[in-house]
Formats: C-alpha cells, sequence, structure tokens
C-alpha cells in the first residue's frame, strides 16, 4: 500500500488555478520532496494532503483512506507542520510539549511518553524549562518538529522545515528529520527550495511548476535522466526556466 496517492488534484482559488492535475505517489517509509519555485503549488498540495483543503477535483488517499471523504480518519495517522507555524510564547519548551501531547494522549502515562520523546528529538535539554518567547527562530523550529514527530505519525507533512535558520539549527533540523525516520515506522511528506537539503534528505522527489508535476524521481536518477551535476540544474532543465 502507498502512504500516498494523489491523482489529477486540481484546486481553483477563484479565477487563479493553484494546482493543474497534479499526479505523484509516495511509497511508505520514505521521505519525500516535492521542489519547486514560489507559487509553484507545494504549499496547496501539503495542505490537500494534510486535509486542510479540499481539492477542486481529483482524490488523494492516504494509506487508502479517502482524504476527501474521510477526512478525520486521515488526521489521526498525520502531523503536519506549515512554515509560518509558531508555539505559545509565554509557555516553557515542556510546557507547550505536554500541552500539545494532552490532544492525543489516551491518559497521562502516554501524555508523558511523548512529551519525553519530544525532549530527545528537539535537542534542546536544559532550554526546555525556557519560555518560548526566548528562542531563537532555530530552537522555535526545533520544538515544533519535535512536537509533529513526538506522537509517532504514519505521515508526517513538513513545509519548508529549515526555511530561515541558519546553518548549524538547519543542520540538526535535517539530521532530526533523518534520524527518526530511520528509527521509525513513519513517512515523510517534505517541500524545500534548498536543493541540496532535498538531496541529502529525500528518496524520492517531484518536481512541480505551475500547478503541475514536470518531473518525479530518485535524485541520482533525476541527475542522470537530464545530464545534470545537480537538482537545480534538473529544475532549471525541465521547467525551462534558466
Amino acid at each position: 500500500m502507498s502512504a500516498i496517492e494523489a491523482r489529477s488534484l486540481m484546486k481553483n482559488f477563484g479565477n487563479v488555478l493553484a494546482l493543474k492535475g497534479a499526479n505523484f505517489n509516495v511509497d511508505e517509509g520514505e521521505i519525500f520532496g516535492l521542489i519547486g519555485p514560489n507559487g509553484a503549488g507545494k504549499t496547496t498540495t501539503l495542505r490537500i494532503v494534510g486535509t486542510l483543503l479540499k481539492p477542486t477535483s481529483g482524490s488523494v488517499s492516504i494509506f487508502g483512506i479517502d482524504a476527501v471523504r474521510e477526512p478525520d480518519k486521515v488526521r489521526r495517522v498525520i502531523s503536519y507542520l506549515p512554515e509560518e507555524a509558531g508555539a505559545y510564547q509565554y509557555l516553557s519548551g515542556y510546557e507547550y510539549l505536554r500541552f500539545m501531547a494532552g490532544f492525543y494522549a489516551n491518559n497521562q502515562e502516554t501524555a508523558e511518553k511523548m512529551v519525553d520523546e519530544g525532549r530527545t528529538i528537539s535537542g534542546l535539554e536544559n532550554r526546555l524549562k525556557d519560555r518560548v518567547k526566548g528562542y531563537s527562530k532555530g530552537m522555535n523550529r526545533r520544538l515544533l518538529l519535535a512536537r509533529s514527530l513526538m506522537m509517532k505519525p504514519k505521515l508526517a507533512i513538513l513545509d519548508e522545515p529549515t526555511s530561515g535558520l541558519d546553518v548549524v539549527h538547519a543542520y540538526h533540523v535535517r539530521q532530526m528529520i533523518k534520524e527518526y525516520v530511520e528509527q521509525h515506522d513513519v513517512t515523510v511528506l517534505l517541500s524545500s527550495h534548498n536543493m541540496l537539503e532535498v538531496e541529502f534528505l529525500c528518496d524520492n522527489l517531484a518536481l512541480i511548476n505551475e500547478g503541475a508535476v514536470v518531473a518525479e524521481g530518485e535524485p541520482k536518477e533525476l541527475k542522470q535522466r537530464f545530464n545534470a551535476d545537480n537538482l537545480e540544474q534538473v529544475f532549471m532543465e525541465v521547467t525551462k526556466l534558466g
């Protein structure tokens, strides 16, 4: 069974056609990347997969569940981290993790296990005792990623997980994602502008431009197919933007 099957996804916002029949498939246990320029349709696609938007037409299934017809079932097995997400500023890191665990855990013991998992994932150690208000953007992002992964979703949807981070925090976030997938039964769908990041993290990817998937495959295979040294060259060749 595939983790995600997206078929002929179309989305209109008034007169604007954000998605023009996008198709892609994500296997269980892989990190799959959506890459493309601003306005290409990446975030719209993630929001549809995450049941935050309904497509105008087309279909998407998550582990065999129809995301349009049964969104509540899908939400039980996914987590979603938007690019501009934020944590509550006047809570400590620990308090925030406990607060969020309360939405997913059935009892106190399970909640504390989630919080402990979040502590490990974040790598923030003693800074979790401090208020989020004093966190840097990188620390805040690590906390939010820990929140997204600590409930052990079957599918984690991450929109630009390292956007705006310095080299050190971006490195830690990428390591957090890669190590978590290697150690747990989880699939990741992410978007990114950073081609080096995509090449490091992703098993497969889809290049999206003007609302349509224009190429799909493994990073290495795509470079060979287009006789390119890197994914930036692949993207420029496929989209003819260069």
